[in-house]
């Protein structure tokens, strides 16, 4: 016998059914959401997701985002890009984290029209559907106010009436009325997602590194600040933003390392800067030779005015005469015997200098103390810090300190130096480094190149990963760089300029084109500024100074290139050319003084001989149309030519020039040669 139960009185029997709409895989997400991804104040956020439901309803998808701290969510209904996938984008306005989440339902007003217009086309009698569509319309209109209320109102009585021609239903102005109407129906939200929007020196930026102790302009003189504000004017003629000074603290004597690294010094050896301490101080002290405090100040000042912001070396390292060794010694490992281990990365060894040990019990002590350090340099004007080897500290004490810092300074930036696995330079990026350096130094062949750069400018690594490209370090001198030639400086310049919108170089030995190793299969340079004071030739006739000072005012006067995730790899016949395009992301409506047009670069990856090919270009990349033909205009080299179609010859001579920058635009008569 079939039983059958009463309707429960309970309160849930008279609950809103579930939602039948579903969300998912919602971008930018990192790690699940664990961590914040990556924006800029004044750029679009591009979100995604999936959204769809049972059935043939049409949805409603809904945007939402919010300051961090904020009540108030604001909206914006997202497009359908096809296959249950949405887009829609909205801008921070203010540094600091925001958070954003993705809502969906069924929309039955946009589903009752989409099938009445299929019951019209297929000639059904649709009278009793329209009265189904204005009782959804004056549902609707209680959920609105003002003009649109009464238009909707007004449309409602009209389709009720005998005789109403459905077709008014079609037009523009009755589809834009009755579209992103709120619905009665249950919804779904996903989780929220965090994106920390910094300052757009984040996103673009252009890095001069040099050693104050090596701006003198006498020979055998110790370099001091006073010098380094005498060559702000040399660093702001090339179109540099960003000055990169090493650290700048009292270098200790015990263990001191001598010229090219030697395990003993003579009494006249400077040291390495990286042995960071002595009588005179540690992190919070400058070398006396250089100057004061207030000569730094001095320097901070003097670079503002010229456009440039001082980024300074945060080392988490002591000599043996740091204070801190004898005030803090449990802030070190100890060996058996009773010493401190120094570092080494066997079989290297840095005798000069020893690690903090980020296990010790008084691990709040020291995360506390290596804070502070951060905190003095902010308040003498510093808002950058390029951090050396990240990735030998602990995981969460980064995760702890930047953010801390941020809390109170959202415009501080923080590069990563730390060549080392792929997945532990992706986390310093996700727990909060705002750049970091990359593998490019070493990526030389086109399909490496290609390769390595579509990883990082698309997602998931983009949403996370802000890439800064430099062809040589005081660490690193490269293979292709003591054997390649001038020709080969300045390629890696152009590449670096130009694929990425961080770059920098560790001038000036790089402009004047250094290439000597310690010894042979070394990357490290012969008699290099890492143990010595030197004195260089900034006037040269052959310096790449005048190179680096045209790709740095190309760079600023076409917002194509200040940015990553339109970056365009076009097809070329020829493996020693490669190609490759960027343009203005959609939605970027500000760009300042600078040029909007896509630029294509072309380069000849071969130092030595001609190369020629034909390119194929993805002309949707470059917005424009083929056949009409279009110009280019050689930003580098200066020239302008006329082409049509996909397909165009190129030709370059290394000893010329290492590529093509072109300026694209759609032709005009008379344009082009």
């Amino acid at each position: 016998m079939l039983t059958v139960r009463p309707a429960a009185s309970s309160r849930a029997a008279t609950a809103a059914a579930p939602s039948r709409t579903v969300v998912e895989d919602v971008r930018p997400r990192v790690d699940d959401g664990r961590y914040a991804a990556k924006a800029v104040v004044g750029d679009p956020v591009q979100v995604e997701a999936d959204a769809f439901a049972d059935g043939h309803d049409l949805l409603r998808c809904e945007l939402q985002w919010r300051p961090a701290g904020s009540r108030s969510w604001k909206r914006r209904l997202m497009a359908p890009l096809g296959n249950d996938r949405w887009r829609a984008i909205f801008v921070p306005t203010e540094l600091g984290r925001y958070q954003f989440q993705v809502r969906a339902q069924i929309d039955p007003l946009a589903t009752w029209l989409h099938d009445l217009r299929a019951r019209v086309d297929a000639g059904q009698d649709v009278a009793v559907e329209l009265v189904v569509g204005a009782d959804l319309m004056n549902a609707a209109a209680e959920q609105v106010r003002g003009a649109a209320r009464q238009h909707l109102t007004e449309l409602a009585d009209r389709v009720r009436r005998p005789g109403f021609d459905p077709a008014e239903l079609f037009t523009a102005a009755a589809t834009a009325l009755l579209a992103g109407l709120p619905s009665p129906e249950p919804s779904t939200t996903s989780d929220p997602y965090e994106v920390y929007a910094d300052r757009p020196r984040a996103r673009f930026s252009s890095w001069y590194e040099l050693f104050p102790r090596s701006t003198a302009t006498r020979l055998g003189r110790h370099g001091t600040f006073r010098d380094v504000v005498r060559r702000l004017d040399y660093v702001a003629r090339l179109g540099f933003d960003v000055l990169y000074l090493p650290p700048i603290h009292p270098i200790g004597t015990t263990n001191r390392k001598g010229r090219n690294g030697a395990v003993t010094a003579d009494p006249t050896d400077v040291g390495s800067p990286w042995a960071i301490g002595g009588t005179a101080g540690g992190h919070t002290a400058v070398h006396p030779d250089l100057g004061t405090l207030a000569d730094f100040d001095a320097v901070v000042a003097a670079a503002g005015k010229r456009g440039i912001e001082v980024a300074l070396d945060l080392a988490y390292q002591c000599s043996p005469d740091h204070p801190w060794v004898r005030e803090h010694p449990q802030w070190f490992k100890h060996r058996p015997d009773g010493s401190i281990r120094y570092a080494e990365n066997p079989p290297k060894r840095y005798e000069d200098v020893y690690p903090l040990d980020f296990d010790t019990a008084d691990w709040r002590a020291l995360w506390d103390a290596l804070r502070e350090v951060v905190e003095f340099w902010i308040d003498h004007g510093v808002r950058i810090f390029r951090v050396d080897n990240p990735h030998t500290k602990a995981f969460a004490f980064w995760e702890w300190l930047i953010p801390t810092i941020q809390a109170e300074h959202p415009d501080v930036l923080f590069l990563a130096e730390a060549f080392t696995r792929p997945k532990v330079m992706y986390r310093l990026a996700k727990i909060g480094f705002t750049q970091s350096y990359t593998y490019f130094t070493w990526r030389t062949a086109k399909w490496e190149l290609e390769q390595y750069l579509t990883e990082l400018t698309n997602r998931p690594v983009a949403d996370f990963f802000r890439p800064n490209f430099w062809p040589n370090t005081p660490d690193i001198l490269t293979e292709q760089l003591q054997h390649g030639g001038a020709a080969t400086f300045r390629v890696r310049a152009l590449l670096a300029a130009t694929l990425t919108a961080n770059y920098g170089v560790y001038g000036p030995v790089f402009e004047l084109g250094e290439h000597r190793p310690r010894h042979a299969g070394s990357e490290e340079y012969l008699d290099g500024e890492k143990y010595e004071v030197r004195r260089f030739k900034l006037d040269a006739a052959d310096s790449l100074a005048p190179l680096l000072e045209r790709l740095n005012r190309i760079r600023r006067d076409h917002a194509a290139l200040q940015h990553d995730r339109t970056l365009t790899f076009h097809r070329i016949d020829n493996d020693q050319l490669i190609a490759y395009s960027k343009s203005v992301p959609a939605g970027v409506e500000d760009i300042g003084t600078a040029d909007g047009a896509p630029v294509l670069v072309v380069v000849n990856l071969d130092p030595a001989y001609q190369q020629s090919g034909w390119v194929e270009l993805d002309l949707a990349a470059l917005g424009v149309d083929g056949e009409r033909g279009y110009v280019v205009h050689d930003l580098l080299n200066g020239g302008c030519y006329r082409w049509e179609g996909s397909r165009n010859f190129v030709m370059l001579d290394p000893e010329v020039t290492p590529g093509h920058v072109f300026q694209v635009q759609p032709a005009s008569d008379g344009a082009g040669a």
